[in-house]
C-alpha cells in the first residue's frame, strides 16, 4: 500500500466500516472550486442520501513531470483530504509513466485501496469517468458504472494513448453493470453493442437566475463574454480574432481554465480587447453571464464537440441574455435568447444581438423551453446507481 502522506492524518477522518453505502469516483475532473458535472453531481448525491459517503479520486499528480517543472507546490498538499462530513478527495501520487508497463496503474489503484481502507468503505460502487481505471475496476470486483463524458477517442491523441484508452473502454464496456453517456452523439456510438444510459448535463436555476453584481475583473461594456474552457479542442481562436478585428470597441471576456498552447495564449494576449481571466468559482459564474452584454459561444464543429452535452448551454438558457453560438451540439435545437449563426455569419450575429440587447445585470425572461435542474439529473444517475448495487449484491 501506498505510505500516507504527512497531511493525511490532520485532513482525514477515519470511520467504523459498514457505515452506510459507499461510492469510489474516478473522476477526469479535479475537485476545486471550478464544479463541473461529476463534482456537482456528487455535490447533489450526499444530500438525497444521508447515509453516502464518497470517496472522489481526483486526476494523479504526475510526479515526474511535477518535478520536471518545478511544480513542488503541488507535493506539498494532502494525499487524502476531507472536504465534507461525507466527502474525501484522494489526489494520488503518479511516480512512473504508462508506457513502461503496468506499475503505475497498479499503483494508483493501491493508494485507491488504500483510502479505501483508511475510511472504513464496504464494498463500494465504483463510478469511473476516467478510463485508465478500468484494470482496477476488474481486479476489485466492485460493481462498476461508467460514466462517459467526452469522447476522448476523437480528440487528437498520440497513437499509444488512443490503443490504450481504447482497450480500457472496450474493458469498461463489457463488464460494467452499467454505461452512463451525457449527449446523443454519446449515446449513438456507444449503445450500439450495449444499453446505456442517457443523462444530460443541467443547471442550478436558481443560481443563475438570482442578480449578481458585475465582477470586477470584467472588462466595461460593451463586452461578450465565454464562459468555459479555453481548448484548441474546442474553442475557434481564429474566430475570436475575427470578432475582435472586426468590433475593436467591443471587448472579448474569456472565463475559464486556460489550456491552450503558450504561443496561441500570448497571440490572444497581444489584442488590446481580449480578456483571459481565467478560472472562476462556480457560484461567481452567474455573475459573467449576467453583466454580459452579450455571450458568445464560438466553438469548434467537429465530431469532438458534436459529442459534447456543453454545460454551458443550460446556464445561458438559465441566465437568459443573449447568446450567439456557432451551430455546435447542444445549441443547434435551442431558441430564445440563443441565436445560432454559421462561422462565416457569426460577426454579424454577434453585431445585432449587441444591438438588440437590454441592459445587462439582470436575468433575462427564459425561453419556454423547461431547464432541467442538476438535482433533477442527480436523482436519475442516484437511480442507475442503486441498480449497479443491487446487481453487485445479489452476486
Amino acid at each position: 500500500m501506498a505510505a500516507q502522506s504527512p497531511g493525511d492524518s490532520s485532513t482525514m477522518t477515519a470511520a467504523p466500516a459498514s457505515a452506510g453505502t459507499s461510492l469510489v469516483v474516478c473522476s477526469l475532473e479535479p475537485w476545486g472550486t471550478v464544479r463541473r458535472r461529476i463534482r456537482i453531481l456528487v455535490d447533489e448525491f450526499v444530500g438525497l442520501d444521508p447515509s453516502l459517503r464518497v470517496l472522489f479520486v481526483a486526476p494523479a499528480v504526475d510526479i515526474p513531470h511535477e518535478l520536471k517543472r518545478g511544480g513542488l507546490k503541488e507535493l506539498r498538499g494532502p494525499r487524502l483530504e476531507q472536504v465534507h462530513p461525507r466527502i474525501h478527495v484522494l489526489r494520488p501520487r503518479k511516480w512512473l509513466p504508462r508506457f513502461i508497463g503496468p506499475f503505475a496503474d497498479r499503483s494508483l489503484g493501491r493508494q485507491v485501496l488504500h483510502a479505501v481502507a483508511r475510511l472504513g468503505l464496504d464494498r463500494p460502487v465504483l463510478w469511473v469517468n476516467d478510463a485508465s481505471y478500468a484494470q482496477f475496476s476488474l481486479r476489485t470486483g466492485w460493481p462498476t458504472l461508467y460514466d462517459i463524458t467526452d469522447d476522448w477517442l476523437l480528440a487528437p491523441l498520440a497513437p499509444r494513448q488512443r490503443d490504450r484508452l481504447m482497450t480500457d473502454e472496450a474493458l469498461l464496456l463489457t463488464h460494467s453493470r452499467a454505461v452512463v453517456v451525457c449527449s446523443p452523439d454519446l449515446a449513438r456510438t456507444r449503445g450500439r453493442d450495449r444499453k446505456v444510459e442517457l443523462i444530460p448535463n443541467g443547471v442550478d436555476v436558481e443560481l443563475f437566475r438570482t442578480p449578481q453584481p458585475r465582477p470586477s475583473s470584467l472588462p466595461p461594456a460593451p463586452v461578450a463574454v465565454y464562459v468555459g474552457t479555453v481548448h484548441e479542442w474546442r474553442i475557434d481562436v481564429p474566430l475570436i480574432l475575427e470578432l475582435a478585428e472586426a468590433r475593436p470597441e467591443l471587448q472579448v471576456a474569456l472565463v475559464g481554465p486556460n489550456f491552450l498552447p503558450a504561443e496561441v495564449t500570448a497571440q490572444l494576449e497581444q489584442v488590446p480587447n481580449i480578456h483571459l481571466l481565467g478560472s472562476q468559482p462556480y457560484d461567481r459564474v452567474p455573475g459573467f453571464l449576467q453583466h454580459a452584454d452579450v455571450v458568445i459561444i464560438p466553438h469548434l464543429v467537429n465530431p469532438f464537440t458534436e459529442s459534447l452535452d456543453p454545460i454551458k448551454a443550460y446556464e445561458c438558457l438559465a441566465a437568459a441574455r443573449p447568446t450567439v453560438a456557432t451551430p455546435v451540439a447542444g445549441f443547434r435545437h435551442l431558441g430564445p435568447p440563443v441565436v445560432v449563426a454559421d462561422r462565416s455569419r457569426f460577426v454579424e450575429a454577434t453585431a445585432a444581438a449587441l444591438a438588440g440587447a437590454g441592459p445587462e445585470g439582470l436575468p433575462g425572461t427564459p425561453g419556454e423551453a423547461e431547464i432541467p435542474s442538476w438535482r433533477q439529473r442527480a436523482e436519475t444517475m442516484a437511480s442507475v446507481v442503486a441498480q449497479v448495487r443491487l446487481h453487485g449484491a445479489q452476486r
